[in-house]
């Protein structure tokens, strides 16, 4: 298959480590896309989850390599550590296997947007909530969610059904979990504003978005645990967030460059 290409990539929660983690259709997409920028937003590996045992298939592994390979073949891959890998803040400035780990970082788009690129756990203070589901259920409840959600699609992929996130399909139904999600948005949205930039890429939540908040620009690439979903930029400077699961990448938003209409999709992705 020939590699879909975008200038800029952006994947966060992928939390390495954990049963939950997705990292077979993580490894599928890095091997299908390529780009000239990578942003690892935060919680790359989940530390908390390996120091209660966790979880460390092949795959896991894999996906380092794959992101190492892309920093050696010259993508330009910068690491903003999140809450679950902060260990890696104590080695911010430093470059490791070509990755530069950095705190936050100001992204300039193809079309001239200055966008702040952030884990989101920064925002945490102002929400005052510790996490959308694992407050209204618990941690314990959290994980039987996940691990019905995996069974679940294991019968789906059975029958040839896509992908379904019974985890986010939730999130719009708690109302203090959508509470949580929209203080979240309106806290990075506002943080992006005061410091006089175009808009805000994050992640941390685990609930993909794409659109306009107060004045900026609010993305948020969503994770690998419970949704499978990744923002690009298009060489145009238009953004675009994807789901990739085994059956297809599906568009699932899109913002276009300044002033122009919305993109049309690419060839052979559907888009909903």
């Amino acid at each position: 298959m020939t590699p879909n290409r975008f200038r800029t990539l952006w994947i966060s929660d992928v939390h390495l480590g954990f049963k939950e983690c997705k990292a077979e259709f993580l490894l599928d997409f890095l091997r299908q896309h390529e780009c000239e920028q990578l942003y690892l937003v935060g919680d790359l590996i989940d530390f908390w989850s390996l120091r209660k045992g966790g979880r460390w298939p092949a795959a896991h592994g894999e996906v380092l390599k794959a992101i190492v390979a892309k920093a050696r073949a010259g993508v330009r891959v910068r690491y903003v550590p999140g809450n679950h890998d902060e260990v890696a803040r104590d080695y911010l400035g430093l470059c490791v296997a070509g990755i530069e780990i950095v705190p936050d970082a100001v992204h300039a788009t193809a079309d001239g947007r200055r966008l702040l690129v952030m884990h989101g756990d920064e925002c945490d203070g102002a929400v005052r909530c510790g996490g959308p589901l694992l407050n209204s259920l618990g941690d314990w409840a959290y994980d039987l969610l996940l691990f019905v959600n995996r069974w679940y699609n294991r019968w789906r992929r059975r029958w040839n059904h896509p992908y379904w996130s019974l985890a986010n399909f939730l999130k719009q139904r708690i109302g203090r979990a959508a509470s949580y999600i929209a203080r979240f948005e309106d806290a990075a949205a506002r943080e992006a504003a005061r410091r006089g930039l175009d808009g805000v890429i994050c992640g941390h939540i685990h609930q993909a978005g794409l659109r306009e908040l107060h004045g900026v620009l609010y993305a948020n690439d969503g994770d690998w645990v419970e949704s499978c979903t990744a923002l690009a930029e298009q060489h145009d400077g238009s953004l675009c967030l994807l789901r990739w699961t085994h059956e297809h990448a599906l568009v699932i938003a899109r913002a276009p460059r300044g002033g122009a209409s919305p993109a049309a999709p690419a060839p052979g992705w559907a888009t909903v």
